[in-house]
């Protein structure tokens, strides 16, 4: 990977961050959107830091929960994207 690449990955990721930082203080819910599940499905965190498994709905403004993870599963989660 060139350093320019890799300077880009490395912003990116901290915007990503700082995003998260501000849509849970403002008590929105952050979609964490993963390439392994299927498609229209989605995590999202919530400020009371629970995360769901969701499905798009076909409005693509809401969601079904799937279900809710349990605190380990929100936690490894987190710790795959980076996020703590």
């Amino acid at each position: 990977m060139s350093a320019d690449l890799k300077v880009l990955e490395i912003t990116g990721a901290e915007a990503v961050k700082r995003l998260r930082k501000r849509k849970l203080a403002a008590g929105k819910p952050f979609m964490i959107n993963a390439k392994d599940l299927p498609v229209k499905q989605s995590y999202l965190e919530y400020p009371d830091n629970t995360i769901s498994l969701v499905t798009i709905a076909e409005d693509q403004h809401s969601f079904t929960v799937l279900r809710n993870l349990s605190g380990n599963e929100a936690t490894a989660i987190r710790l795959r994207f980076n996020l703590i």
